[in-house]
């Protein structure tokens, strides 16, 4: 399958989140749909030397990296170390509304730099072999947005990039926390359904308030190439996850998050021996029950036991029981043996 078809579902990049740990527990529910890393920053890859944060273990594709910066030069780069270390696609965040992103000149700050995204895009495309894709807002601050992401998706696209993935809010740059700007600002799916008609030759995603598996789905119908779910796959990633396989792209069964878990034991068997610690793969696990029987028992035993020293696989299998206690299935798969 092409990384445009995967692209049908992907997740979200989501700053703390998707670290290779959540990406690593999600791939187990989903073969199909495209993960992506959290944003790195151009400057911390090529000046920082912080290739550390490139590590993801293979079963994760196909998994893309997303960078951040403004420095054309300095992105090409990036993009070639990313390609090298084996992602299938560099995206550039052309999003994030933070001070942080702000401050550096990039993130949701470039939609009003439509020329500079474009020479950046170009030269990451000319510094390596790797598909370089754009995820944008549909503006910021008072900007029209049926005026500018026309205007931004045109020069871009010029430069040689040929898959947008648009946000459909707007970013307030001025008055609003980024986490405001995750909820405040209106959704305005029509306007990334005009850009599918504008540009039919494009690839087009949205992201933005989709939280069920009918709603991407119905955009899919709809004509749009892609869907792109971050809070809601990250929260409840069994609603999401699990079926996402079967439901978007017609492949695939939908697995138990029982045999999830199970998945998880020898992964997190060779973290602790790696010096790692529980909790730093078990936070993402806290919302596989969401909405179950047994999820408050589930999300507590892991909340209070991984954080403790020489927390191990007993306490994930701990959680389990609770939550089998509580109504689930029997789970089917065999104890794990941590000393195996």
């Amino acid at each position: 399958m092409q990384i445009n078809q995967h692209a049908r579902l992907s997740i979200a990049p989501m700053m703390d989140w998707t670290d290779r740990h959540c990406r690593y527990f999600h791939r187990l529910m989903t073969r199909e749909a495209l993960l992506y890393t959290e944003m790195v920053t151009a400057p911390a890859l090529v000046r920082g030397g912080a290739v550390h944060l490139l590590a993801h273990d293979v079963s994760e594709h196909p998994v893309a990296l997303q960078l951040g910066g403004s420095d054309a030069k300095e992105l090409a780069q990036a993009a070639r170390i990313g390609a090298d270390h084996g992602y299938d696609e560099i995206n550039l965040n052309v999003g994030c509304p933070s001070d942080r992103v702000q401050s550096g000149s990039f993130g949701a700050v470039l939609m009003e730099r439509p020329a500079l995204v474009a020479r950046c895009c170009a030269a990451m495309i000319a510094a390596q072999d790797v598909e370089v894709t754009v995820k944008c807002r549909i503006g910021v601050d008072d900007q029209n947005p049926a005026e500018v992401l026309p205007q931004f998706i045109e020069t871009v696209a010029a430069a040689g990039v040929t898959r947008f993935i648009i946000h459909a809010r707007k970013a307030w740059l001025q008055g609003l926390s980024p986490k405001e700007n995750r909820d405040i600002p209106p959704l305005d799916y029509d306007l990334v359904l005009a850009m599918k008609q504008q540009f039919p030759a494009l690839h087009i995603s949205v992201n933005g308030g989709i939280d069920t598996l009918e709603q991407a789905r119905a955009f899919l119908d709809g004509g749009l190439d892609g869907v792109m779910i971050g809070r809601a796959a990250y929260h409840n990633p069994a609603a999401i996850l699990l079926p996402a396989d079967r439901v978007i792209f017609d492949t695939g069964t939908v697995r138990r998050a029982t045999d999830v878990v199970h998945d998880m034991l020898p992964y997190i068997d060779a973290h602790l021996r790696g010096g790692g610690r529980l909790h730093q793969i078990t936070r993402h696990m806290l919302g596989l029950f969401a909405g179950r029987p047994g999820a408050r028992h589930w999300r507590r035993i892991l909340s209070e036991g991984a954080h403790r020293d020489g927390a191990g696989p007993e306490v994930v299998l701990r959680a389990l029981d609770a939550v089998t206690q509580a109504g689930l299935a029997p789970v089917a798969a065999p104890r794990h043996n941590s000393a195996s």
